[in-house]
């Protein structure tokens, strides 16, 4: 596989630089922008004390993408190896990040952009305040400040990447700005490398296939190339049959963004996009994967939602409660905890097969910072995260 070389400023350690993708076809090495940034694969645990406090019989495993890289992990990381890649071979110079003021995916490109050269930005909205977003907020205006954006409401985007694109262009700058999540078709090919590196691991006997795994759904591209990535490691034999025949695991995609953001027609039309553009760079047909079989393997969870993005649920504090108190790791109540309720639900329902749960919120310990606004930055940022430390304080 043949990495986009890196420049003078890069400082990338990594466990292998092999994706599997790029095993699918000789052709994707060369024909897919990739810089490593992950260190992967990640590991597969058991969650057996949770298991045991549960009593439900059945088996429950964690895929930890949390430790996707000690700079910044999570599922973005996969992502950005593309779309950081993407950007050098267009020659940019920056690369702005779109999303809500506590975005993984903003934070992920502030502290993993430079790694490869690349000046970082974001243009963000608001959201409700919590402490994840609030430290997400800040480390985002600490390393990329000068080129952060904020914008009234989310409604407001479609404008704002208008307008920053020509400011960007008229201050001399050769910038990309991603789509909120990285979510197109080359994004999510980050997470159709991981469904396949998920095949590998139980072919290895890491774990049992998994009958489903749970995935929090918000910008959708992490599950639409997970349902790829799964659906093509089936198809080749690899990790996932049962009494001799293909099965692979359902997707229990757990919403926390709202209709019409997540609904099962956008997740498998971008996982359908995604296979696409993989046969075109492939130059092999059979690596698009039909609609029919991507909404077979899906399972949209709503009933973890709660009022909306950004908001903790009581299901999902119980959750974090119980993940603390028997794995010792704290969970988050935007993505994390919503999709762990949904997992632990489905152990007490004793559905049958084993249960992995993928966490996807960076565990690496954000850098220090006591940044509370980017010199120049709108109030409504300082007036946001002083809401935040006040929730914070109050609870």
């Amino acid at each position: 596989m043949n990495a986009l070389p890196r420049t003078s400023e890069s400082s990338l350690v990594v466990t292998t630089s092999r994706r599997p993708v790029f095993d699918l076809a000789p052709r994707l090495a060369a024909a897919v922008p990739f810089v490593p940034l992950a260190d992967l694969p990640t590991p597969i645990v058991r969650l057996a004390s949770l298991e045991r406090a549960l009593g439900a019989g059945g088996e429950l495993f964690q895929k930890c993408d949390d430790r996707t890289s000690s700079v910044y992990g999570g599922n973005k990381v996969r992502t950005l190896e593309v779309l950081l890649g993407g950007a050098l071979r267009r020659e940019a110079t920056h690369v702005y990040a779109t999303g809500a003021f506590g975005s993984n995916h903003a934070t992920a490109t502030a502290l993993h952009a430079p790694r490869v050269g690349l000046s970082p930005g974001a243009i963000l909205y608001p959201q409700p305040e919590s402490a994840s977003s609030r430290d997400n907020l800040r480390v985002v205006l600490s390393h990329a400040g000068p080129n952060v954006r904020t914008l009234p409401h989310w409604s407001a985007l479609p404008l704002g990447v208008f307008m920053e694109a020509r400011a960007a262009k008229a201050r001399g700058e050769r910038a990309v700005i991603m789509w909120p999540g990285g979510a197109t078709p080359l994004g999510a090919l980050g997470y159709v490398s991981a469904g396949l590196e998920l095949a590998e691991q139980v072919a290895r006997g890491e774990l049992p296939r998994p009958a489903r795994v749970v995935v929090p759904v918000g910008s959708n591209c992490t599950t639409a190339g997970l349902l790829v990535g799964l659906a093509l490691a089936t198809q080749r034999g690899l990790g996932f049959t049962a009494g001799g025949l293909p099965r692979p695991p359902r997707v229990v995609a757990v919403r926390v963004t709202p209709w019409p953001i997540t609904t099962r027609g956008r997740i498998v039309g971008l996982a359908q996009r995604t296979s696409e553009l993989l046969a075109e760079l492939a130059a092999d047909a059979s690596l698009a994967v039909e609609a029919r079989a991507l909404h077979a393997m899906l399972e949209l969870e709503p009933r973890e939602l709660g009022p909306g993005y950004g908001y903790g649920t009581r299901r999902g504090r119980e959750a974090a409660d119980l993940w603390r108190a028997h794995e010792g790791a704290p969970l988050e109540l935007t993505y994390s905890a919503k999709a762990a309720a949904a997992a632990l639900g489905r152990m007490r329902e004793r559905a049958q097969g084993p249960t992995l749960y993928w966490a996807t919120k960076s565990s690496a310990p954000l850098p220090l910072t006591s940044v509370n606004h980017a010199p120049g930055a709108h109030p409504r940022v300082t007036r946001w995260l002083e809401r935040a430390a006040a929730a914070e304080q109050g609870s």
